[in-house]
């Protein structure tokens, strides 16, 4: 990407009285354009690619705002299992140290969120995160670009406008036409050669987008799977800890009567019906 940038301008922190008056201009030039007065240049072609563009720059804010986001997600998801692990150790009390189901479960958890997670932050920031910001990164100088070729094609057109107005009604002044001819010259060289750039340009920078972010996919893929196998080795071995008849009465069914008959035995409990009385 760094032949696309290269060409890039900076824009300024503030505008001089000469850029206000260019500004100043351009926008009477704008209402002149909007009421027929001036001629407005069309270039299908560059307006084209830059709709491509503007499509890729949306699509790839996107992507790095969804990143950073699931990293946020990751996180947050762990910091809940943690907490839920410790409200069910708590919940079990001593019931859960008989057999330890609880505590295990919890130091799985907690091994998830210390070990996995933390391990993961660092190579999702470097092989994810941090290149496509920095393809994000190139946006600004881009735009810049973009408006100022838009600026200079203003000044192009009001140029040309002042010719053919000389050419309509000659001034009294000879020499002002061929100045002015010069300048529509010197105005036209300078849009045609911003134009030309960002029009090979721009096609450039969207076709690198996908071997630039290919190599981040792929680490994306890993990452998540590392996480997901990590995840279900861990809450496998908690399996254990359960009463496989648990698992066979989900898998015909049945786990639903069971919890119906506990409920229902809550139910039968004298306190159940204190309030009643």
């Amino acid at each position: 990407m760094e032949p696309v940038v290269s060409m890039l301008p900076l824009p300024h922190s503030r505008m001089s009285w000469h850029g206000f008056k260019k500004a100043v201009n351009r926008a009477g030039t704008s209402v002149m354009m909007k009421t027929g007065h001036v001629e407005r240049t069309v270039d299908r072609e560059f307006e084209t690619e830059e709709r491509r563009y503007r499509t890729m720059e949306t699509a790839a804010k996107k992507l790095q705002k969804e990143a950073k986001g699931y990293l946020d997600a990751l996180r947050a998801m762990t910091a809940s299992q943690t907490r839920i692990a410790n409200t069910i150790d708590a919940f079990y009390g001593d019931a859960g140290s008989k057999d330890g189901v609880s505590a295990y479960y919890r130091q799985v958890v907690e091994d998830l969120d210390a070990d996995t997670v933390k391990e993961l932050d660092g190579p999702f920031r470097t092989t994810v995160l941090e290149p496509i910001s920095r393809f994000c990164s190139y946006f600004p100088d881009i735009n810049a670009a973009i408006t100022k070729r838009n600026h200079k094609l203003l000044d192009h057109d009001a140029m040309r406008a002042k010719v053919q107005k000389l050419v309509d009604k000659p001034s009294s002044d000879p020499s002002k036409l061929p100045r002015t001819e010069k300048d529509a010259a010197t105005a036209k060289d300078i849009y045609e050669t911003l134009n030309n750039q960002l029009t090979t340009e721009l096609p450039q920078l969207i076709s690198l987008r996908v071997p630039y972010l290919d190599p981040s996919f792929e680490a994306l893929v890993k990452i998540q799977l590392r996480f997901c196998r990590e995840g279900y080795e861990k809450m496998a071995q908690v399996q254990q800890y359960f009463d496989s008849s648990v698992r066979e009465d989900y898998s015909n069914g049945m786990l639903d009567d069971k919890v119906e008959q506990v409920l229902q035995s809550m139910r039968d409990l004298s306190i159940s019906g204190l309030s009643n009385n």
